[in-house]
Parts: C-alpha cells; structure tokens; sequence
C-alpha cells in the first residue's frame, strides 16, 4: 500500500490558511483587497473582540451571482487572471483565488453578495470549510462577508493569537495603508460597535496623509516627485526632525499595493543618509508606479513582498528622489527675502566656465609637511579652521594670531582671461549672515537670525564641514596631501590586516596614502591636509574596526563614508574649545556651502532655532 496520499481538500485549505491568514489583520486585508478590485467606494470594516469573534467587512462593489459566488469559495477560482502572461503583468491586488477558501477553511464563514443590476441576492454559509446553506436574499448592491470564530478548528493556531488590543492595532495599521493609498475612497472601521477611524473620501491626498499620520505632521511634509524612464515616484517625506523610533511611519506603494520591499525601504534610508542617527526611522509615505511587466508580486501568498526586474536602477531612484526632496526642503537653503527689496536674478555661471586662480597663505602644515607636486590644496577659508585644530586639540582653540588669515582669492576669469562676476548658484548666505552673539559653554554658538534665535553645535557643524570636502577632494585627481616626514607604522591583527589591505586604495582617493609594511603592518606616508597629522594609528584603527562592523558584504560607496565620518569626527573641534569671532564666522561661511548643513555625518542635527513667536509664548507675551 503506497504511504503518499494526495490530501483532502479541506485540509489542503486549513494548510494555505497558514500562509495566507495568519491574524485576524491578514483577514481583513484579504476582503478589503478584493472589496477594492470590485470597485468599492465605500468599504466599512467591523470587528468584535480584536478579530477573534467578529469580522465584518462590507462594500457597494459591483457583487456577484450566484454562480460566481459558490466559485469564489474553489480553491485557485479567480476572475482577476485566465493565462500564463496575465500572471507576470498583474493590475489587480488579488489574483492567486486562495484567500476565500483559506478563510472559510478556518472560520464560520458567511457571505451575502448581489450584482447592482439582479433582482436578489446570494447568501452562502460555510464552517470549517463546508458549504452548510446556500440562499436568495435581498441585499443591497455589493457584497458583505462576516468571519466568526476565526480559527474556531484550529485551536493550536487561535493560542497563539495576540491581546484584543495588540490584533486590533494591526487591524488598524492595515486599513490605513489602504486608506494612504486611495484617498478618494470612504473608509470607517469599527471595533465592539464603537466607531474607531472614519476616513471620508477626499479631494486632496495631503488631508488624508495627515488623516492618517496627525494633522501636526502636514506641515512638515515635503513632496517627492520625479519621473525616471519607465518610474514614476510620487509622494511625501517627512522632516528628518519627525523621525519615529520604529518603523511604523513608513508606508511604500508599488502599484497601488502596500508592500514591505527590503529595496524600497533601504534606499529610503539612504536617501536620509546624514540626517538620522542610528536607530531612528523617519515617517514617509511614496507610491512607485513601475511597468506591470517589470515587478513581480507573485513570491509570497501575503503578497507583501515583490521583486523587481531591474532592482538596483529602482533603488537608486527611489533614494536620489528621497534625497533630492530633503534637500529642497532644508530650510537652510532657502532665499529670505526682506520686504520691499527686489533682486535681480542672473544666470548662474557653471563651474566648467571658469579658471579660477587662489593666492595660497603660507601655514605651519604647508611649511612644514609641503604637499605632493601639483596637488589643487583646497584653502578656500578652511585654513582658518582646521589649521588651528591641528594646533592643540584642547586647549583655548587656538590662541588669538597664531593662525594665518588666507588672502582673498583674485577675481574669477574665464579662459579668455575676461574678469566676471559669477552669479551664485543659490544665495547661500544663511548662516554667514546671522549676527553672533556669543559661545556658550565652549561648545554651542549662539546667534540671532531675522526671526528668531538660533544655537549651533560646533562639534557637529565642524564634522559636517570637514565631511563634505574630504569627499570632495576623493573626486580630484591628486587629492590634497601633507606627505609625514616620519611615516607611521601601524601593527595589526590578521583580519584588520586584510581588512585594510582592501580599503588602502579607496582611502588614497581622499589623501591617506597607506602601504603595506611585510607581514600585518602598515606604514601611513601622507596624510589629507583637511586632518591632523597626529594621532594617525588610533585613526586608521578605527577606520579598520567601523569597517569591520559594517561587513564585507557592503558597497565600498557606503563603507568609505563611514571611514570618512570617522574621520571628520576624529579631526574636528571639540566641545569646550573656545573660538574667536573671526574662527566662528569663517565656520558659518563653509557651512553654507555644504550639501547638508542642517544634520552632521551621523544624523545629530546641527542648529536648533526659536522663532520669536516661540519665545514670547515661552515668556507668555502672547497666548
């Protein structure tokens, strides 16, 4: 007697139920996806205790008959694809004809439908997977399914269900991605006949993001919106200040569909790269729209995952049109203008346009070290600021005089030899315009700003300078370099070794010039002149170990930025540093000509300000 036996079809049903249905939420987005499919305007959604007595989940689609009805309830019956080709171009949200008799395979299952233009309606009773009754009933247009007892026959699966509280809450978080997603359909759900969340269909998608997520964040929203190819990105991303300590106010869209994509997700912190500190999460909503032919949501029963054709041009999409959107909104960039004042605004002239000549001072670093022949030394008001770091890291930073001011750079000319003005490529006068007022505790700059007062950190506003131009340096061909006239050694153990044996190359992109010594040590021959020449072995150690703790697998792109938050934190001022008036404005001028000068390399916001009206409520001037 053969011992493979082909199962019964209500226990095959009980077994998919454990793909499909695996809480009380999976239910409801199963009826709520096919409620959509047959376009529902209305979808109201019931519950009685978390899910575990009571689904009930109601839409004036366009129904069924009764004949669609009693197939809906076959295993793999769909109406929403019929050939091979259809399966890898779905439009729909359902499609695999498994969620109806999963459900009723585990549940006392009723459903009552009916087509807008038939006399009656069709009712349908099923538990544990029979058919009990099937019935005409009048019923309005639509169709409304009830889920009793959900797991009533499968007691070892119903034990491992959550809290009410806990199940209605993942209730709640799958009707409002759904209700994210289609602003222009009426939602309402209810829990123990109590109306918890009514979404009314409306007109404009921002007041149901704000709907969803609290009105206190709409204004903190900023669009995303770029088109790339066969790629469409739409949607909203929140101030990095917003951020959440989960993941929670994420919301991703492909299609229409509600996913939880590892790619998306990735290049939505990547597009927040700079701006959150580890273990944040920011709070984004974004719809893709991407050929039906090119992503595939067939890998999964929940059908939350997807893969996409080309996968790395989606990623970096989706990040570039992330970062582009928090760059747009940083408040740092943009234009005050003051009342009454009108501006002429000229062309900007592009940086291949001009030759541009610097008089170079004469410094300790370049005196003493000198620098590689025919290295482009980037002096352009940086010397004031990291010369003096190298000086002493703890004392007063640095004694009045004992750094050289840089002679200004002569006029711009273009290869004719022609003398223009270039236009700035965006008035980046914000922080170079505010009046200092004062230091406060060695460590935050105090100033006033046109409408209000603002604190900077000078730790984290010095790391994001000295970030941003070791990375621009990486793109010149000789980067600029102080060769040691004592070179370093550094011994390390078998794995660092290898470790920095691969890293050697990139680092020499920047200035870092290390070579291997025979056996696990290292000789350091150049340093970049954007750092301090000492303490070089306890640098590269901990450039070796934060690549260490990334892991091999990474891209070289991201390990290299982290080598190089290591090492603009490693050489930059430190808190309980006195300035001077002229170190400090020189610092407010090379910030506004970073990228993000809002958030240092590890995500730590730069300045914090308090508008006036803060301030007279503070003191209860105004109410």
């Amino acid at each position: 007697m053969s011992r493979i036996r082909i199962l019964p079809e209500i226990l095959s049903n009980k077994i998919a139920a454990g793909e499909v249905v695996a809480r009380p939420a999976s239910v409801v987005k199963e009826l709520v996806e096919n409620a959509i499919d047959a376009g529902s305007t209305r979808i109201i959604v019931e519950i009685e205790q978390g899910g575990r007595k009571l689904i009930r989940v109601s839409d004036n689609g366009q129904g069924m008959g009764r004949d669609d009805a009693l197939l809906c309830l076959e295993r793999y019956a769909t109406s929403k694809i019929a050939k091979d080709p259809d399966l890898f171009a779905i439009r729909t949200l359902g499609f695999r004809g498994e969620a109806l008799p999963s459900i009723a395979s585990v549940s006392r299952f009723t459903l009552v439908t009916r087509e807008t233009d038939a006399d009656v309606g069709t009712q349908i009773e099923v538990a544990g997977g029979r058919i009990n009754k099937v019935s005409d009933v009048g019923a309005p247009p639509g169709t409304m399914i009830v889920v009793g007892g959900l797991f009533y026959n499968t007691p070892a699966r119903r034990k491992f269900l959550k809290s009410i509280d806990t199940e209605m809450g993942h209730i709640a978080d799958t009707i409002a991605s759904m209700a994210l997603c289609r602003p222009s359909l009426q939602f309402r759900l209810s829990h123990n006949n109590r109306i918890v969340k009514s979404w009314a269909a409306a007109s404009d998608p921002t007041d149901r993001v704000a709907d969803v997520l609290g009105a206190a964040i709409k204004k903190e929203l900023h669009p995303v919106d770029r088109v790339t190819g066969d790629i469409e990105i739409s949607g909203w991303v929140a101030a990095p200040r917003m951020n959440r300590s989960t993941a929670r106010g994420i919301y991703l869209f492909v299609n229409g569909r509600w996913v939880k994509d590892r790619v998306i997700q990735h290049a939505l912190f990547a597009g927040y790269s700079g701006r959150l500190m580890k273990g944040q999460y920011p709070v984004a909503v974004l719809f893709l729209r991407v050929p039906f032919d090119q992503v595939d949501v067939n890998v999964h029963p929940t059908k939350h995952e997807i893969r996409f054709a080309h996968q790395k041009w989606v990623h970096d999409t989706v990040r570039d049109a992330v970062a582009d959107a928090l760059r747009r909104s940083d408040p740092t960039r943009w234009k005050a203008h003051e009342p009454g004042i009108a501006e002429t605004v000229q062309r900007p002239v592009a940086v291949s346009e001009l030759h541009v000549e610097y008089e170079m001072p004469q410094t300790p670093e370049t005196g003493h070290h000198g620098s590689r022949p025919g290295d482009a030394v980037d002096r352009t008001g940086a010397s004031m600021v990291h010369a003096a770091v190298a000086e002493n890291r703890h004392k007063p930073w640095p004694p009045p005089g004992s750094v050289n001011t840089p002679a200004a750079p002569k006029h711009p000319t273009v290869s004719s030899g022609t003398p223009i003005r270039q236009a700035p490529l965006w008035n980046q006068r914000f922080f170079a315009d505010l009046t200092f007022i004062g230091q406060y505790k060695g460590t935050y700059i105090i100033c006033e700003a046109h409408d209000g007062l603002m604190l900077i950190d000078q730790h984290a506003a010095h790391e994001r300078i000295v970030f941003e131009q070791l990375k621009r340096q990486s793109n010149a061909r000789r980067p600029a370099a102080q060769r040691l006239l004592l070179p370093e050694t550094i011994d390390l153990g078998f794995r660092e070794a290898q470790i920095l044996e691969k890293l050697a190359p990139e680092l020499d992109r920047y200035g870092l010039e290390i070579e291997p010594f025979g056996g696990n040590t290292f000789v350091v021959k150049a340093v970049p002149t954007l750092l301090n020449s000492g303490g070089i072995p306890g640098l590269v150690t901990q450039l070796v170990e934060k690549a260490a703790e990334i892991g091999a697998g990474a891209e070289m792109e991201t390990m290299m930025d982290e080598c190089l938050m290591v090492m603009a934190c490693h050489n930059a001022i430190r808190a309980h540093q006195q300035l001077t008036e002229m170190q400090i404005r020189a610092m407010l001028e090379q910030l506004d000509a970073c990228d993000n000068p809002s958030h240092c390399p590890h995500g730590r916001p730069i300045w914090i300000r308090w508008t006036v009206k803060d301030l007279e409520k503070q003191f209860q001037r105004i109410v």
